[in-house]
């Protein structure tokens, strides 16, 4: 096995949880720069592609599609809306509701942001194959799946 890091113990690295963890901060960091380089953050590509992919929806359903605290999916409505990437539109059948919809601009947008996050998983995965990429993600979509089970 390759040394992480020569200071950090090998009881440490041996550990896939600390691994995970260590990497898990670095992509968080790159996926960051990445969207900031476009303007935007990951709560606003987590909207932008679940309206991209399911259609217009309420705040509320975004909140639960893509895994966010209500007011979190609020602040980043207000934004997108505010730059035109979204349309928020009062539900006919429940005046308390909205309804978000992706626009063009807000199409646009999102291309932006795939071909940033397509650079960050090139920087992230960069010693690695494309047999090996898609091992790791099958492997990590599967130990998540396990756990969100529970």
């Amino acid at each position: 096995m390759v040394a992480v890091v020569a200071e950090t113990p090998a009881r440490l690295t041996a550990r896939p949880s600390w691994l995970l963890t260590q990497l898990a901060v670095h992509a968080h960091r790159l996926a960051s720069d990445g969207f900031g380089e476009v303007g935007s953050r990951g709560y606003h590509y987590r909207i932008l592609a679940a309206l991209d992919e399911f259609g217009m929806a309420s705040q509320a359903e975004l909140g639960r599609r893509c895994n966010m605290d209500r007011s979190d999916v609020v602040a980043a409505i207000n934004e997108l809306a505010g730059q035109g990437f979204v349309e928020r539109t009062p539900d006919p059948d429940d005046r308390r509701r909205n309804i978000v919809t992706l626009t063009t601009s807000g199409e646009r947008q999102l291309r932006r942001m795939d071909r940033a996050l397509d650079k960050v998983q090139d920087d992230l995965l960069g010693p690695l194959p494309a047999e090996d990429r898609q091992t790791l993600t099958r492997l990590l979509t599967q130990l998540l799946t396990h756990h969100q089970r529970g």
